[in-house]
This record gives C-alpha cells, structure tokens and sequence, in this order.
C-alpha cells in the first residue's frame, strides 16, 4: 500500500493511496500543528481507530444531511468512508484526529454509542 501524506504552508493534509483509488483531504488552519500536540502514531490500534471513526463518520454525515438542524458551513458533505475498506493507519489516525480537533475547534460534540462520549 503506498499511502502519501503531505503538508504545506496553508495546512492542507493530503492522504492517499492509489491502489485503492481514495484521497483524503484535510484543509483547517492549525491542523497539522494541533495533531502533533496528540498522543503519538502507536498509542491507539488500529482497529480502535477504526471502530470510533466509523461512528464520528455517521454522526457527521447524519449532520450533513439536517442543514435546518446543523450548520451546513460547518457539514457541507458528506464524507465517503466504507467500513469494509481497510485504509490503514496513516488514514485512520489523521481521521481520528480531524474529528477530535473539528469537535474542539468548532465547539461542536458528537454523542456516540448510547450518549457517551470517548
């Protein structure tokens, strides 16, 4: 699996792996100096990774889908994550991380799995 991951000036996040045909990208200003203020690549597993993005994806998209409800600046697509795909790591921790720095950055919280939050 080739996975590429970038960084530039404007903080945009490039993930991507073309045998799989997908792309991630993160583009939020003070991204890529929060995530490297996180607990280190390692900490948690992968399939932890996976398991809490599969629900932030929902959430999120569920949101995206309420523009009446939910700020449309703030959910303006849907995002494409298939559960039956293994991204990888690299994909999964950046993920991760985005929701948890898109919940503190725009103030907003995602009540997961019965009403708790991790």
């Amino acid at each position: 699996m080739n996975v590429t991951s970038t960084a530039s000036l404007s903080d945009t996040v490039r993930i991507a792996n073309d045998s799989l045909e997908y792309e991630i990208l993160i583009i939020e200003p003070g991204f890529n100096a929060w995530v490297i203020s996180q607990r280190p690549r390692g900490y948690f597993s992968e399939t932890f990774l996976e398991a809490r993005n599969r629900l932030y994806v929902m959430e999120y998209n569920q949101r995206v889908i309420q523009p009446l409800q939910f700020d449309p600046n703030l959910y303006p697509f849907q995002i494409d994550y298939d559960p039956n795909i293994r991204y990888g790591y690299e994909v999964n921790y950046l993920l991760y991380h985005y929701f948890l720095f898109f919940e503190q950055q725009f103030r907003q919280r995602f009540m997961l799995t019965r009403g708790v939050r991790f």
